[in-house]
């Protein structure tokens, strides 16, 4: 089987000479959850975009086993599910059940498979009560699950997020951590919030001028204080690694799992 994500010396450059990224090698098995850690321009946001081909670079890239750049983008869009940082980039129907058959309802599905995709993304994400609803009338907590809804109900290989947890209330924030905790799917987050790293994900790639600087077990690298400052990361103060239950640890199954 395939690898969720094989990248081997994949380099960037924008039309400004920025340098996105810089020889990334990464490797991202079938079922795992990663979280992409570092600091702004350390290019965790141009590696999440070469994943569905919105950007394109050099280098070998294969995502749910198809070849970037090679094999058809529409399947590759099939199969990796990104999930942007403001939802109101993906909320567009005038209701939110419209808005998450949107992707079937385009891929030719007959209507009730796509019903029923409906209910089981809007199920696993707890908006099922508001089907019906205007995406406009939602919380930005709500709508950012209904974000994830839409992804969902492709039923796609990978999930990438990115920054999910920005601008979130204390609360809202610890119910989106719940709900993505459900989902049992090969998991790609981006984010600055290493709480949220640490409780979801059991391994982290830390990102800093388009190279990984550091590959391993969550905890351990958000336990070396050093690294995370020379890469201008850290810890909220007051929060312990020691709060959360060790890897691995049994999560429950998602009504919209998926490979």
């Amino acid at each position: 089987m395939s690898c969720a994500i094989h990248a081997r010396d994949l380099r960037f450059a924008y039309p400004n000479g920025v340098v996105g990224l810089d020889g990334v090698d990464l490797h991202v098995g079938h079922g795992e959850r990663v979280a992409i850690l570092g600091p702004n321009g350390a290019g965790k946001t141009t590696l999440m975009l070469h994943l569905n081909a919105l950007l394109t670079g050099t280098g070998t890239l294969e995502v749910a086993g198809l070849r970037v750049g090679d094999d058809d983008v529409r399947d590759l869009r099939a199969r990796v599910g990104l999930v942007f940082q403001d939802p109101d980039d993906q909320l567009f129907m005038p209701t939110v059940r419209e808005d998450v058959a949107f992707g079937p309802l385009n891929l030719g599905l007959s209507r009730p498979e796509v019903e029923d995709r409906v209910a089981r993304a809007l199920e696993a994400v707890r908006m099922s009560e508001h089907g019906d609803r205007a995406p406009h009338q939602l919380s930005l907590g709500q709508r950012r699950r209904v974000a994830i809804a839409t992804v969902l109900a492709m039923e796609p290989s990978l999930l990438v997020l990115d920054e999910p947890s920005a601008n979130l209330d204390p609360r809202t924030r610890r119910e989106l951590i719940e709900t993505l905790d459900r989902i049992d799917r090969t998991m790609l987050i981006v984010t600055h919030d290493l709480p949220l790293a640490a409780t979801l994900c059991e391994r982290s790639v830390l990102l800093s001028a388009g190279r990984v600087v550091a590959d391993g077990d969550t905890h351990e690298l958000l336990e070396d204080a050093a690294l995370l400052g020379a890469h201008d990361l850290e810890l909220p103060e007051g929060f312990s690694l020691r709060s959360l239950p060790a890897w691995p640890r049994s999560r429950p199954a998602a009504s919209a799992s998926g490979p």
